[in-house]
């Protein structure tokens, strides 16, 4: 008899390694940079007036400014936090996106609009690393390796075997329990020919 209440496996904790905050950091205001430049480029191509092409970085620069400001701060602050708690979790994302929400708000000079942006943006990127980092949804399961993984989608998504054959039918190699009586039935149906089965072992 099965036990009721088999004993559920812990998931193992994976070891920490320790992260270059200031090479995120770098490379976030690189990400950060790139994109300011773009959009600053489509605010500067909207423009009523002419104001050349030196305007992506005279007239709205400030855009360049905030996203670089905002990515750097968020990689440089979720690696240092996840190295200092020394745990990889959604929490160091929250404590990122607030800090570089945060930053954003800055230019406001307003602290009610500091917390709220950086409130705001943490909530959001916070649900986004807990639902998995992807719009496509997380391939990882809690407690399983890869192996484990895909042996659970493999049996989970497995049609019944009366399944498979009701669809393809039997025959062509596709011998089920009791296609030896069945086939003779329809060849007895058919052709008026009743086949007895012969034992392998007779001699």
């Amino acid at each position: 008899m099965a036990n009721p209440h088999p004993i559920q496996r812990l998931a193992e904790e994976k070891p920490f390694h320790q992260k270059d905050a200031v090479k995120s950091g770098i490379q976030g205001a690189m990400v950060g940079g790139a994109a300011g430049i773009l959009l600053s480029a489509v605010q500067n191509s909207l423009a009523k007036q002419n104001v050349g092409a030196w305007g992506v970085f005279t007239r709205t620069g400030g855009t360049i400014a905030s996203l670089a400001a905002l990515t750097t701060v968020y990689s440089f602050s979720k690696d240092a936090a996840a190295n200092l708690r020394e745990k990889d979790d959604t929490l160091n994302t929250t404590i990122g996106a607030f800090l570089g929400g945060a930053t954003l708000g800055l230019k406001s000079g307003r602290m009610p609009r500091i917390i709220g942006i950086g409130a705001a943006i943490a909530v959001v990127m916070t649900a986004f690393d807990y639902t998995g980092g992807s719009l496509r949804g997380t391939r990882e399961v809690q407690g399983m390796d890869e192996y484990e993984r895909k042996e659970y989608l493999r049996k989970n998504r497995r049609r019944p075997i009366e399944e498979t054959i009701s669809h393809i039918g039997e025959g062509r190699g596709i011998e089920p329990p009791g296609y030896e009586e069945r086939r003779r039935e329809r060849l007895k149906e058919k052709y008026g020919v009743e086949i007895k089965p012969v034992s392998t072992l007779a001699e």
